[in-house]
């Protein structure tokens, strides 16, 4: 049986142009309180989440963020950051004997941080506002922590725009997923051939079409791209403070 809100997550799409109707503060409000009422380890909500309402903020994020000027557009942007931070200053306050932030630790906070992000999409959703989500927060460590005020054991994890589609948005088909076939492995990771490999990616990313030719043109868009090589760099640097 379907439900409604699994018909929700079936139809939710990314939208990235948007409309003049405002988000209401009631509806802002909810989606807030959706996304801080996410699964979260051990209760610690180990996330901070930045509400980008300065327009020039929102002018420069659209910027860094790889040049996209819908992100200016939006009329709600939301940065999740996985904060470790808070956690240490209390530690630190009262004097526990406290060892300082490890990967695991920021690998555990980025879980958190994306859990409430994806709550927040799907109660926005749920209320007919499309969302988007920018991964481009990532890159440009230096830019961004310095833009957003980032203390040491903070990393912008996802940031989202939000705003009710046009009418073009809301009615272009949602981009086919994998089947469930494809992604999921019983009892272990089980490694798949090249000829598989080809049958699955080739069902939902280029039917039809030559497979090989859009496998290397997608690696070199995507895979090889300047923006995957820099977002590399700066989640690296980030990791490093971690590492310490």
């Amino acid at each position: 049986m379907i439900t409604n809100t699994i018909q929700e997550l079936f139809d939710r799409k990314s939208v990235r142009a948007f409309t003049d109707q405002e988000i209401l503060p009631e509806e802002k409000e909810l989606i807030l309180k959706a996304a801080a009422a996410a699964p979260t380890a051990g209760n610690q909500q180990l996330y901070t989440i930045l509400d980008i309402t300065d327009q020039e903020l929102k002018d420069k994020l659209a910027e860094t963020c790889d040049h996209q000027p819908f992100i200016a557009k939006a009329k709600m942007v939301l940065i999740f950051c996985a904060d470790f931070q808070k956690w240490y200053d209390a530690f630190q306050a009262i004097d526990c004997e406290s060892r300082k932030p490890g990967p695991g630790d920021l690998m555990l906070a980025c879980s958190d941080a994306n859990i409430a992000a994806q709550n927040a999409v799907t109660a926005a959703w749920s209320l007919g506002i499309g969302s988007c989500y920018i991964g481009d927060i990532m890159e440009l460590r230096e830019v961004h922590r310095e833009l957003l005020h980032l203390p040491e054991y903070v990393f912008p994890t996802a940031m989202l725009v939000f705003g009710y589609g046009n009418e073009q948005q809301m009615n272009r088909k949602k981009p086919e997923r994998a089947r469930v076939s494809d992604i999921v492995c019983e009892n272990g990771y089980h490694r798949k051939e090249k000829d598989q490999l080809k049958e699955m990616f080739q069902y939902n990313n280029c039917p039809g079409r030559d497979y090989e030719a859009w496998m290397k043109a997608f690696c070199n868009r995507k895979y090889n791209s300047d923006f995957a090589k820099e977002m590399s760099r700066s989640v690296g640097e980030y990791w490093k403070q971690f590492e310490e």
